[in-house]
């Protein structure tokens, strides 16, 4: 009898022991996978594609994800919204796929991590823009990216043209009128 109940009292141990390891094991893997920051923009979407929008972040983030629209003064009959989470790695991707399916939003979407991150630009006349950043945001332009530029560029105006491709320019340009209202507003917030 004290046999048996030596053996059953070792093997609880071990397969406390064993659950320990794997309870370890899950906080790690989901604090690793919770390290990525994202934020979303939309800087312009129509009224009739507001619910579509949120059902499809609903769907990729979470049921509790709500868009506090408010309207664009931009294009007259638009709104915008910011949204930011913390979830894993790769739902930034998921999220531009997503909205870029709909040809009149007008977003940005930034996922940061611990080394670098991803940012991804729409607009319906340029399309989507996928760039890799630095910790501090800036977009990195690879060796790969250059050396790809120099085999097709034959003088200097067509490395320019395609280093600010790499880098976004032109959607740079096009989404900094929207930015530039957002700030207009908040600069007049503040005056009242």
């Amino acid at each position: 009898m004290e046999a048996l109940a030596g053996a059953k009292g070792g093997r609880g141990r071990s397969h406390r022991a064993s659950l320990l390891g794997v309870f370890m094991q899950r906080l790690t893997q989901s604090s690793s996978a919770l390290a990525v920051r994202g934020s979303l923009t939309i800087h312009s979407a129509p009224s009739a594609l507001r619910a579509h929008v949120e059902w499809a972040l609903a769907d990729l983030l979470g049921l509790s994800t709500r868009c506090e629209w408010t309207p664009q003064m931009l294009k007259a009959g638009t709104f915008k919204c910011t949204l930011t989470w913390r979830d894993r790695a790769g739902v930034a991707a998921a999220v531009a796929s997503a909205l870029r399916s709909w040809h009149y939003l007008y977003f940005e979407v930034q996922e940061d991590s611990n080394s670098g991150g991803e940012l991804f630009r729409f607009t319906p006349e340029l399309g989507i823009h996928r760039a890799v950043t630095d910790l501090s945001g800036a977009v990195l332009v690879s060796e790969n990216q250059i050396n790809e530029i120099l085999q097709k560029s034959f003088d200097e105006e067509s490395i320019r043209s395609g280093i600010a491709h790499c880098l976004g320019e032109d959607w740079e340009n096009e989404l900094e009128r929207f930015r530039g209202v957002n700030h207009q507003e908040l600069s007049h917030l503040r005056a009242i």
